[in-house]
């Protein structure tokens, strides 16, 4: 196994002088030196070839020896130096102070193709980042971030990626509800890549501890490294630039999470991407229900604040505290005022021209606001699929606004709701919908494949990675093969995988893992 291994991180930063892995306090440094903790038995379940192909590895790479102990934890490539992160944030709204990778140990940097990669190990053992918390991860969580990152990628949402998922052999012990019964579950170790893994609570942790200068040396690399366009000047106007374009990313990924009804579930400071991409897969779920109120997070079910109607105002709110740990560098409270309302007026107009496109329309009339709007109230009116509605509502005909219920009635949970006055809006917006579309220049087969380009007809459903982890708990594996090569070609129809285009279950509503999820998940 050649890794064209080209670290950085943690050569040019500055780094905890004390190397012994235990909890800390740490100080003026962005990392730690540590090593991952050697498994009993590790056994790789499932590998990506894309993936591979991306770090310059093969499949006889992926079955070799060293693979397997390299990423599991138990070797340590020559002059590789693994670390965790330090980094601070806000939860659920509360400065939380110094958090870290408390489970997650980077092992190095593989450049290819002018792209650089930082491979990490999720569940590796701990670190001086883990609190009271064992730094180890189960099988359930593992399968669940190993198929979401992949599947997004896929949908085309910006997200950090996944190589591998592996067993340890070892157990570990999880209270999966917070409820006091806790068991042993399989432990897991899940390789995630990223181009980087800095995150907003990595800045902020220096700006709470007043420290300015390793806040500038930390901002000037990831300048250098991962905006290089900004150029090689260093000062404040080149430091807004940078918040701007970090606005700009975040604003572009939660465009794309309302897309396709993808609800984050903690969007902590400390889980949000400096780059823009989604990160750390925990308490996520899709939209069943089309309900701007869902959130899938058990902690968050009482004030429901990372909600999906949410996500777009908690991006604003956690720009607003990396514009707070900026300023040092910045200065100008109007200058950053100014992005953050640049981030509310540029949501407005890109989450319009989103549901347009969902919507099968090309060209911008002024009502269009008035009709998405009524859309959404109609998908409240009864328990609606939003991936099933908006997918099948690519048949709809403009010259046949009678049919408009017929074309979308597999999307309803309760169809005998549909009577009465829920007709009467449905048929109202149907009829203004096909005046709409008659406003356009394109036929409707053409609309149909450009609606079915932004609509996904498959998506990782929370039943269906449970379905996934309840045979892979049996040591039946194939399942998670499937939902892999699924998720690959989420827009095609896939006709041989039709079972998979439905509504949730019955049995799914109130299960744990499929409807209710919490931070361990």
């Amino acid at each position: 196994m050649k890794l064209n291994i080209k670290d950085k991180f943690n050569n040019e930063l500055p780094a905890d002088p004390i190397l012994e892995n235990r909890r800390r306090q740490v100080s003026k440094a962005c990392f730690s030196f540590v090593s991952p903790k050697s498994t009993s038995n590790p056994e790789l379940l499932h590998v990506s070839p894309e993936m591979l192909n991306n770090l310059a590895l093969n499949e006889a790479d992926s079955k070799s020896e060293t693979f397997l102990k390299t990423f599991t934890g138990n070797r340590i490539l020559p002059n590789t130096k693994p670390y965790a992160m330090c980094y601070g944030g806000h939860q659920f709204g509360n400065w939380a102070g110094q958090l870290g990778d408390g489970r997650a140990i980077n092992l190095f940097e593989v450049e290819h193709h002018s792209k650089r990669w930082t491979l990490q190990l999720k569940g590796a053992g701990e670190t001086p980042y883990s609190r009271t918390a064992d730094g180890l991860a189960v099988l359930r969580s593992s399968i669940r971030e190993y198929l979401c990152s992949e599947a997004m990628y896929h949908l085309g949402v910006p997200t950090t990626r996944a190589l591998s998922l592996a067993l340890t052999g070892d157990q570990v012990l999880r209270d999966v509800m917070y409820n006091g019964n806790a068991a042993y579950e399989k432990g897991a170790v899940v390789t995630r890549v990223s181009p980087s893994f800095l995150r907003f609570g990595s800045y902020q942790i220096f700006a709470a501890k007043q420290d300015d200068t390793t806040l500038k040396t930390l901002v000037d690399y990831t300048i250098k490294e991962h905006f290089p366009d900004l150029g090689p000047a260093r000062t404040p106007d080149t430091y807004l630039e940078f918040f701007k374009m970090v606005s700009q990313r975040t604003l572009d990924m939660i465009i794309h999470w309302q897309r396709v009804g993808f609800v984050h579930g903690v969007m902590n400071t400390d889980n949000m991407s400096i780059l823009g991409l989604t990160i750390d897969y925990g308490p996520y779920g899709w939209l069943e229900d089309f309900d701007f109120g869902w959130t899938p997070n058990t902690t968050d079910s009482q004030h429901k604040r990372y909600r999906y109607g949410n996500q777009p105002n908690i991006g604003l709110w956690n720009l607003m505290q990396l514009a707070n740990a900026l300023y040092p560098l910045i200065k100008d409270i109007p200058a950053l005022e100014g992005v953050l309302e640049a981030y509310k007026t540029n949501f407005d107009i890109a989450s319009l021209q989103m549901m347009r496109s969902k919507l099968g329309m090309q060209t911008e009339i002024a009502e269009d606001k008035v009709l998405i709007q009524d859309l959404e109230e109609n998908l409240h009116l009864t328990e609606t699929d939003m991936t099933i509605f908006f997918r099948n509502l690519s048949d709809f005909k403009k010259d046949t606004p009678s049919n408009g219920l017929k074309v979308v009635n597999d999307a309803f949970y309760k169809a005998a709701e549909v009577s009465g006055v829920i007709i009467q809006k449905w048929e109202t917006w149907f009829e203004r919908y096909s005046v709409r579309l008659k406003q356009e220049s394109i036929s409707d087969e053409e609309r149909k494949e450009k609606m079915n380009a932004v609509n996904p007809k498959y998506v990782l459903r929370n039943y269906m990675a449970q379905l996934a982890i309840d045979a892979a708990n049996d040591s039946n594996y194939k399942l998670i093969d499937e939902l892999f090569q699924l998720l690959k070609q989420p827009y095609s129809e896939q006709p041989e995988h039709q079972k998979w285009f439905a509504k949730r279950p019955d049995w799914a509503r109130h299960k744990v893992g499929c409807s209710m999820l919490s931070c361990s998940s």
